[in-house]
């Protein structure tokens, strides 16, 4: 598993997936910045020191739009939709997109939405505990964030089925040959032609929800456009709902693995919010940045980047690195402070941060208050993790209460 000047690292067994922190010790230990293969015989430059990971993230010439260096062989039809949120363009364009969708996610509507995520997971929570026996992640960690992001953009109950089935599918869309299978294009057709009619209906009534603020929100004459909302919608999804998922079963799984942890965290609530910064250190639930792009030829950490060359950070390396904090591979949840990656870095740091705590603090209380003698349903070597080139989450987390 360790580097070699000639062979590049294979980064996604099953193996490698239950044991990263590992691997990612070992490669740390023969160098920061390397070429890994990644599935489909696709070549990447990855960073997995934290220095390294960070100078990546912050480097203006690693860029997101792979159609500034193919403009011949990458067509804006070719683009998913997504292509089009703030996450996947440059500046200025970036700027621009970030300006619009801050005025309708503002700080102001994310806090008041305190009370009802705690009301969310309490009803989750008080469903589960009857049951004795429950998958944590379908059951819990997925319901609560597919409730608040749906409600967030104003999205119909009787709809909520619908967008899990959509959530997946975008997340998972790396794993089936970049969403070339029918299942997958049938999946995203009628999600879009779902958003468009959405779309149309808060145009001509608009209310008092997310996707109405998106579509009223204006800078110097300026509005998002039907293509740019879509993107922002899915984004939406991925960075708001299933990264959250991630966040709650991986922290709870951290715990329920480290007793002296939990017990901690139950005789004292007050150490949750140091706590979920520790668990997105410990267990990040983004496992790799998103995809960036040399813009041109340069040196990079003594590396010769070739323009076009495809560049990733592993978040989940650099937050682990030795240099980062002391004994990082000891998940303590009284760290004064945990530095991470989790949320990215520069231009791109995440948007829905502030949502994602407040849920995954609520989440772990509440379940914590509700369950209190909660525990692995399961051995951690028989647990099954996602295959993805973006988010590291449990397939399932079984677990007994009672």
């Amino acid at each position: 598993m360790k580097p070699t000047s000639s062979e590049p690292i294979d980064l996604f067994s099953d193996q490698f997936h239950q044991q990263p922190y590992t691997y990612y010790k070992d490669i740390r230990e023969q160098t920061g910045f390397a070429k890994v293969m990644l599935p489909y015989g696709i070549p990447a430059w990855m960073a997995f020191h934290y220095d390294v990971a960070e100078a990546v993230l912050k480097d203006e010439r690693f860029i997101k739009d792979a159609r500034t260096v193919f403009p011949d062989e990458v067509s804006d039809e070719q683009m998913l939709p997504i292509s089009k949120s703030m996450l996947f363009v440059d500046p200025p364009d970036h700027k621009r997109l970030r300006g619009l969708i801050q005025k309708g996610f503002t700080p102001k509507r994310i806090s008041r939405l305190k009370g009802r995520i705690d009301a969310i997971a309490m009803e989750q929570a008080r469903r589960i505990k009857q049951k004795k026996r429950f998958d944590l992640v379908e059951e819990y960690a997925f319901p609560i964030p597919i409730i608040v992001i749906c409600e967030l953009l104003g999205i119909p109950d009787s709809d909520r089925d619908k967008f899990q089935y959509w959530s997946k599918l975008i997340v998972d869309l790396d794993n089936d040959g970049y969403g070339e299978s029918s299942t997958v294009q049938e999946g995203m057709n009628d999600f879009l032609a779902y958003l468009q009619a959405l779309i149309h209906a808060r145009r001509q009534d608009p209310r008092e929800d997310l996707l109405s603020d998106l579509i009223r929100a204006e800078e110097d004459g300026d509005r998002l456009t039907t293509n740019e909302l879509y993107g922002v919608v899915m984004l939406l999804i991925v960075a708001g709902h299933e990264t959250t998922v991630n966040l709650i079963a991986n922290g709870m799984l951290a715990l329920l693995m480290h007793p002296d942890q939990l017990a901690l965290l139950k005789n004292d609530d007050q150490l949750i919010p140091q706590a979920v910064e520790e668990l997105l250190r410990y267990n990040s639930p983004v496992e790799f940045s998103t995809d960036r792009w040399a813009r041109e030829s340069f040196s990079f950490m003594g590396k010769d980047i070739k323009k076009g060359d495809f560049v990733i950070v592993s978040l989940a390396s650099a937050n682990h690195d030795e240099a980062l904090v002391e004994h990082p591979d000891k998940l303590d949840i009284t760290r004064e402070k945990s530095p991470h990656l989790s949320f990215g870095k520069g231009i791109h740091y995440c948007l829905g941060a502030p949502l994602a705590r407040l849920e995954a603090e609520s989440a772990i209380r509440v379940l914590l208050e509700e369950c209190p003698d909660i525990r692995l349903g399961a051995e951690p070597a028989e647990l099954a993790w996602r295959q993805s080139l973006i988010i590291r989450g449990l397939e399932n987390l079984p677990v007994e209460t009672g």
